[in-house]
C-alpha cells in the first residue's frame, strides 16, 4: 500500500506530574529530514524523539513540536528554600537570648525574609517525562501513519489511471511503427517513379533504402523496456513497503525511453503520442514526488 509523505498526527500523555502533549506534520522530501522543538527542560530528550520518528517514517521532512503542560498560566511555581528559612529561624532565636526579648516570630514573618521563597520554573522529572513523551509520540505517529496511507490509497488510484493511459500510448506506438515504415516504402517507390519517368526501379536498391530507414527508426526495444518498465511500476503499487524512490526512477527511465522513440521518429501519428506519454509521464512524476 503506498504513503504519501504529507500528514498530521497528535498525541496526549500523562505520567504522575508529567502531561506531555505531541503534534507531528510531514511534507515531501527526498530523504527522511527530522526536526525537533522541544521545551528548554526537554531538550535532552531530543535523541529519544529522533529515533522514534526514524523507525516509523522512511521519508519525508518532518517537523515535531512537544509541549510540557503547565501548573500555572505563567509556567512559574513558587519554590520555598527550607534550609535557609531553619537558618532565619535560628539566628531569629539567638537574637531574641541575646537581648532578653520574647520570641514571637511567625512563620509569614520568616517567608517573607530575602530568597525563602523563590518562584521559578517546576522541576521536571525526566523519567516520568520520557515515558509520557514517547506514548504521546507513539499516539502522534499512529494518527500521522493513519493519515498517509489514506493519501496514498488516493494516490494509488490516480497513478493506477495514468498508468493505464500510459500503457495504451505504448501499444498504440508499438502497433503504429511497422506501418510507418510501409508507408515510407509507398512513397518512396512513389517518389522514385516520379522522378525516374518511366525509367525500371531497382528492387534491390529500393529494398536497402527501406531496410536502412526501418533500422535507423526501429523503437521495439525502447517499446520493450517500457513495457518492462511500465510492468514493474503496476507492481509497486501494491508493495508493503517504502517505493517513492524506486517509482522516481522508473519514471525518469519511462521519460528516457519516450524521448529516445520521439528522435527516433518524426512521424506525425508516432510524435502526438510521444507528446502525450511525455505530458502523461510528468504527471505521474509529480504525483511521485509525494510517495513515501
Amino acid at each position: 500500500m503506498l504513503r504519501s509523505m504529507t500528514g498530521f498526527g497528535a498525541g496526549q500523555a500523562t505520567k504522575a506530574t508529567e502531561s506531555i502533549s505531541v503534534e507531528l506534520k510531514s511534507v515531501n522530501h527526498k530523504f527522511c529530514e527530522v526536526k525537533v522543538r522541544l521545551p528548554r527542560e526537554l531538550a535532552n530528550l531530543e535523541p529519544v524523539v529522533q529515533k522514534h520518528v526514524k523507525e516509523h517514517v522512511s521519508r519525508g521532512a518532518l517537523e515535531v513540536s512537544v509541549r510540557r503542560a503547565l501548573m500555572t498560566a505563567t509556567g512559574l511555581v513558587p519554590q520555598a528554600d527550607v534550609g535557609l528559612a531553619r537558618e532565619y529561624r535560628r539566628a531569629y532565636s539567638e537574637l531574641a537570648a541575646a537581648l532578653g526579648v520574647p520570641d514571637e516570630v511567625r512563620l509569614r514573618d520568616i517567608a517573607t525574609l530575602p530568597n525563602v521563597i523563590r518562584v521559578e520554573e517546576p522541576q521536571v522529572h525526566l523519567e516520568d517525562a520520557t515515558i509520557a513523551l514517547t506514548a504521546a509520540l507513539a499516539a502522534a505517529l499512529e494518527g500521522l501513519s493513519t493519515m498517509r496511507e489514506k493519501e496514498g490509497q488516493s494516490l494509488s488510484a490516480d497513478l493506477a489511471a495514468r498508468l493505464g493511459v500510459v500503457g495504451t500510448l505504448v501499444k498504440e506506438l508499438t502497433a503504429l511503427a511497422p506501418k510507418v515504415v510501409e508507408e515510407y516504402r509507398a512513397r518512396l517507390a512513389e517518389r522514385i517513379a516520379e522522378l525516374a519517368r518511366g525509367v525500371t526501379v531497382d528492387p534491390q536498391r529500393l529494398a536497402q533504402e527501406v531496410a536502412f530507414f526501418a533500422e535507423r527508426t526501429d523503437v521495439a526495444e525502447e517499446m520493450t523496456r517500457l513495457n518492462s518498465h511500465l510492468a514493474q511500476f503496476v507492481a509497486l503499487l501494491d508493495a508493503k513497503e517504502p517505493v517513492g524512490r524506486k517509482m522516481d526512477f522508473l519514471v525518469q527511465e519511462m521519460h528516457r525511453e519516450v524521448n529516445t522513440t520521439g528522435s527516433k521518429s518524426q512521424h506525425p501519428d508516432i510524435s502526438s503520442r510521444v507528446v502525450a506519454l511525455k505530458a502523461e509521464l510528468e504527471r505521474i512524476r509529480e504525483q511521485v514526488q509525494n510517495v513515501e
